[in-house]
């Protein structure tokens, strides 16, 4: 059993601080996995404090089918797209302007431009394409992982990820980025 199964469990008994270490351990993670499906980073925290609440509340069991944070982030994801479906608004670009900004301005200015013109090519791949990304890169998921978040084969795993490698790929070459060592 996983440290995340065990908190939820410890909670699920009647301990609140089950629930607390549950939060201090994904909220981060969740709340960014949520940001890239929706675009829009102070939406993605309201909705990874619904995700919680929903936990909180109705307390479902965890049957141990996959990891605690496979579990949790099919239900941060159905949160999301709900969220979505209701509203029908078209998210927005998030860059992160709280990043700490290097000694040298040069180096801090091609670090912004470089994580916009990433930011920019993501937002324009289909969101399966991003959410895939977002897993495989970002929250270091095994294709095992996201296919079980995802209800889709290992097999069809891999083949989105290629794809989405290469339409970022395409993206970030019409943003006119230039890759090390070209």
């Amino acid at each position: 059993m996983d440290r995340g199964a065990e908190s939820y469990e410890k909670y699920r008994s009647g301990q609140d601080e089950g629930f607390y270490e549950l939060v201090r351990e994904y909220s981060d993670g969740l709340t960014m996995y949520i940001n890239g499906i929706v675009g829009d980073f102070f939406r993605a925290e309201e909705l990874a404090d619904d995700t919680f609440f929903k936990l909180a509340v109705k307390k479902p069991a965890f049957r141990g089918a996959s990891s605690f944070r496979t579990w949790l982030y099919s239900i941060g994801r159905n949160v999301a797209l709900d969220s979505l479906r209701r509203d029908r608004t078209p998210p927005h670009e998030q860059i992160d302007e709280d990043a700490a900004a290097p000694d040298d301005p040069e180096s801090s200015y091609i670090e912004d431009e470089t994580k916009r013109q990433l930011y920019r090519a993501m937002d324009r791949l289909r969101p399966e394409y991003r959410e895939v990304l977002w897993l495989s890169f970002f929250e270091d998921m095994k294709a095992d992982q996201i296919s079980t978040l995802l209800h889709k084969s290992k097999n069809n795993v891999h083949q989105l990820i290629l794809r989405a490698k290469r339409a970022l790929k395409d993206e970030l070459e019409q943003e006119g980025f230039v890759y090390e060592g070209q």
